[in-house]
């Protein structure tokens, strides 16, 4: 067990199933959405069956995959994208009287698919297919695109920092480095991509995450008495509280001085010291040694500060057993967000597109196969219109990546959990070829390969 937190079982999610399904979701959205339903109301277009995709054009700069993360919560939230009254009251200042009227009845009856959340994406790859009326679908946009290029920012950042910790214990404690809310989604995405545990204590409330923490300096400083600090009353009044198996953080004045009180008071059954400042590789050489040379050799030692891929990457070869991440998983490790857009893509079977410099798009609803060789190595990303035969697999193994998030405007049952698509993230992290796990700039992990329709091929 990671040392400094008790990790429970997967909590009740219920709570926050319940405060979804109270709260409306339908201005989370920009103004624009509305003003062309409204001029598509008047024109009678909004009625024409359209499809939308969401799709990233490139990945963030020096990355080779990137993981899909938020569609469950998507999915909540679209189940409650409904205008009250006090919606309404809000729209209909700037909307004509006919458009209020319609989206006092707004109920999306269209059908969405969806990448799993946990599975990859790369460039092109049709991450989510809503269809159904324009007015309906177009609504959709904004909070769908919010929900996804977040949390699949963190998730995508997240994984790498996995990868790079080889396996060992990580701790996402990010929450005051970014806005409430965006830190208790992050702290979902983060465990998702295989993090262990988080400090925020919300996201263990609403997505059942195990939780952790112990002390922070301010706790050693209140120890401080009119003769001078006393780091040794800090660490005995938290053992005391916490028991041995607690985390004491022993770099507020001299580290070598706070290894060696920390083991006075807790004796060598102690849990564990952090480290949360300073050269971290150094310094954990340097604990190690003297904490086996005062007979704590099971003791553990977490370091935080400041940590990125990076920074983890780098201490992989010194004597970490516990890695804190706070700033750089919340915001993305520099990449905030994913890229994604919600385009559309197709209109009463028509194949539309964008042709803007820089900002093309393919026409067309599509379908998507990832194929591996048999040992599970993935090999390439095959994307075919949705109104053609899947390709053929020529002797790999096949799967399809779009699966039904909601049919006629109601969510398809799924039984997927979060754990679910956290397994299915650390099984995807092992099939990817090794140069995709690499921190350099290079090409995406696999190519994605667009199929060509049969009624465009060359005769």
């Amino acid at each position: 067990m990671t040392p400094g937190y008790d990790a429970p079982p997967l909590g009740d999610t219920a709570a926050y199933s319940d405060r979804v399904s109270r709260d409306s979701t339908a201005l989370f959205t920009d103004q624009y959405e509305l003003t062309m339903l409204s001029a598509a109301l008047a024109d009678g277009s909004a009625h024409r069956r359209c499809s939308f995709e969401v799709f990233a054009r490139r990945l963030p700069d020096g990355r080779r995959y990137g993981v899909v993360g938020g569609t469950a919560r998507l999915v909540a939230a679209l189940s409650n994208f409904r205008f009250g009254e006090p919606e309404l009251a809000i729209v209909s200042r700037f909307l004509d009287e006919a458009t209020v009227s319609w989206l006092r009845d707004y109920r999306f009856s269209g059908d969405i698919d969806g990448y799993r959340e946990g599975d990859f994406y790369f460039p092109g790859s049709p991450i989510l297919s809503v269809r159904g009326t324009f007015a309906e679908c177009v609504l959709l946009e904004t909070l769908s695109l919010s929900i996804l290029n977040h949390d699949s920012a963190i998730a995508s950042a997240a994984a790498r920092m996995v990868s790079a910790a080889d396996g060992r214990p990580m701790i996402e404690m990010g929450s005051r480095r970014t806005h409430e809310e965006s830190a208790v989604a992050a702290s979902r995405a983060a465990y998702l991509a295989g993090f262990t545990a988080t400090s925020n204590l919300e996201a263990v409330r609403r997505h059942g995450v195990p939780g952790a923490g112990t002390s922070a300096h301010a706790f050693t400083l209140l120890h401080t008495t009119p003769d001078g600090p006393d780091e040794a009353a800090a660490f005995r009044a938290q053992v005391a509280a916490l028991g041995v198996g607690t985390t004491l953080l022993v770099d507020t004045y001299d580290i070598t001085e706070g290894v060696k009180t920390a083991v006075e008071v807790a004796g060598p059954e102690l849990g564990g010291v952090r480290i949360d400042s300073g050269d971290l590789g150094v310094l954990a050489r340097q604990v190690r040694r003297q904490l086996d040379d005062l007979g704590a050799t099971g003791t553990k030692i977490v370091v935080s500060g400041d940590l990125d891929e990076y920074a983890i990457a780098a201490l992989r070869a010194e004597p970490v057993d516990v890695y804190g991440v706070g700033t750089s998983v919340v915001v993305g490790s520099g990449a905030p967000t994913a890229g994604m857009v919600y385009k559309l893509v197709e209109v009463d079977g028509i194949p539309v597109e964008k042709r803007s410099s820089n900002k093309a798009s393919r026409g067309g609803t599509k379908r998507a196969l990832r194929f591996a060789r048999d040992t599970g190595t993935l090999v390439e990303e095959v994307v075919y219109s949705a109104h053609s035969e899947a390709p053929g697999s020529a002797g790999l193994q096949a799967r399809e990546l779009l699966v039904p998030l909601a049919r006629g405007g109601e969510t398809v049952c799924d039984t997927t959990t979060l754990e679910d698509s956290r397994s299915l993230l650390a099984a995807g992290l092992v099939s990817l070829p090794w140069e995709g796990l690499k921190l350099s700039h290079g090409e995406p992990a696999i190519p994605v390969r667009f199929a060509e329709p049969e009624s465009r091929r060359a005769p």
